[in-house]
């Protein structure tokens, strides 16, 4: 008897969006590939296509439905059979997605994640249109398990889920629920997991990496958290992102000064320094405030790195207003700084308030605000010239030309280091010595 072959199923696979966005991916791509299906690096010729969007600010929404509707063309043209859309966007709209885009052949929420090879298999062999809609998991999520996208030497560790505060801008909380913590003992698994995957550089995210641990009655939990950490053998950095500066207290400096993988560098996201801004935004801070947390970082580590993220155009903001926050820029002199213009999001606060500001005028700001920060970085650059340091080793190219990073570049958000006739592998640590520059990166040999 000749049995017959079963059929291989093909998944495409389009990422897009935040690193908790890529640590979900990861997780479903390997549910997909533990069910048999087989994912394929070309989404356009696919039997299925899954799109995991983002739908936190207007360029990211337009980014995830130029990825659908490409992918429904495919479909239009017999290339692909489904289409499905999944993350944050999917979140937002609902079945919204599916009565704008009529290619679309499901919808999941963000509840659905661990779901997606079950969901595969049945849009694959359903003639109707799917959603799956139900709201954000109530457990916390475990991330263990994953199919890393990023690289087998770094990876994203996700603390925590979902958002308590109530930023007037922000549509994170809608999408992704309340914070909720994830225990320790699981975190600190997930750790060891990856540096047993050969994981050395471990990227620690939420969306207020320093409200770890509060839902769950824990004190100075972060500090806590890197500590333990720290412990796990073959990881070499760590490297926390996205901390609320409110959160960051004098414990907390302390871990970080004396820790010895807890990278200097850290992403203190402060949108605005004026306080009527502040204030319409619904941020506890205070532009003083701001300004000692800094002097006080830098006190107590000398070679601190801080990244930052501002909001350009808020209703409202006059020229007065912008200029003081450019002068705070000016004092301040991040090392590294990502800029948005202020979008109007539907259910936020700020999208109704009144005051809202010209497309022009906030074009404006914002170029003027990234000219003024890239003379602060062309002139840091400019300093390290002579300097030694270790670098992580990201990539090789067929010239023997290298591209990683010292630790205060984190990745995809960042400069980089260009190494000149490298000869380690990705995933190795080297002493370089910086010799130029070139814009944003680094020019550095191997010593």
């Amino acid at each position: 008897m000749i049995r017959k072959q079963r059929k291989i199923v093909t998944v495409g696979f389009v990422a897009l969006g935040c690193p908790k966005n890529i640590v979900d991916i990861e997780k479903m791509l390997a549910k997909i590939a533990q069910s048999g299906l087989v994912i394929t690096a070309k989404p356009e010729n696919a039997d299925v296509v899954v799109i995991n969007t983002c739908g936190f600010i207007e360029p990211a929404k337009a980014e995830a439905l130029q990825a659908i509707y490409h992918a429904v063309d495919c479909k239009g043209r017999g290339n692909v059979k489904k289409v499905i859309v999944a993350g944050c966007l999917s979140q937002r709209l609902g079945r919204q997605l599916l009565d704008q885009v009529p290619g679309i052949d499901a919808v999941i929420g963000l509840g659905q994640r661990d779901n997606i090879a079950r969901i595969v298999k049945k849009t694959l062999f359903c003639k109707k249109r799917l959603a799956y809609l139900e709201h954000w998991p109530k457990k916390r999520s475990n991330d263990s398990g994953r199919l890393l996208i990023t690289g087998r030497h770094w990876a994203y560790l996700r603390i925590s889920e979902g958002c308590n505060h109530r930023c007037s801008f922000c549509t994170i909380p809608a999408i992704r629920g309340k914070f909720r913590s994830k225990s320790r003992l699981r975190i600190l698994a997930e750790a060891a997991e990856l540096a047993r995957c050969g994981v050395a550089e471990l990227n620690i995210i939420a969306q207020d990496t320093t409200c770890y641990g509060r839902d769950l009655k824990m004190k100075n939990g972060l500090a806590k958290l890197i500590t333990e950490l720290e412990e796990i053998a073959g990881v070499a950095w760590i490297r926390l992102m996205y901390l609320w500066p409110t959160g960051i207290d004098d414990r907390l400096i302390d871990a970080i000064a004396s820790s010895k993988k807890t990278i200097h560098y850290l992403d203190i996201p402060i949108q605005h320094v004026n306080r009527t801004i502040l204030r319409a935004m619904r941020r506890p801070d205070t532009k003083d405030r701001l300004h000692r947390l800094i002097e006080k970082l830098r006190r107590a580590i000398p070679d601190i790195v801080l990244r930052t993220t501002l909001i350009v155009g808020f209703p409202g903001e006059t020229d007065r207003q912008f200029a003081e926050l450019l002068e705070f820029i000016k004092w301040a002199r991040f090392d590294a700084l990502g800029c948005f213009q202020f979008y109007p999001e539907s259910g936020t606060g700020a999208a109704r308030m009144p005051g809202q500001i010209a497309q022009t005028v906030k074009q404006h700001r914002l170029e003027k605000l990234m000219l003024t920060q890239q003379e602060i970085a062309f002139a840091k650059n400019r300093n390290r010239i002579g300097n030694r340091l270790t670098c992580l080793v990201d990539s090789i190219d067929d010239k023997g030309i290298g591209r990683g990073r010292f630790y205060g570049q984190a990745p995809k958000v960042d400069s980089i280091c260009i190494i000149e006739h490298c000869s380690a592998t990705a995933g190795q640590f080297i002493n370089a010595e910086v010799t130029g520059t070139e814009n944003y990166d680094l020019i550095v040999r191997q010593i």
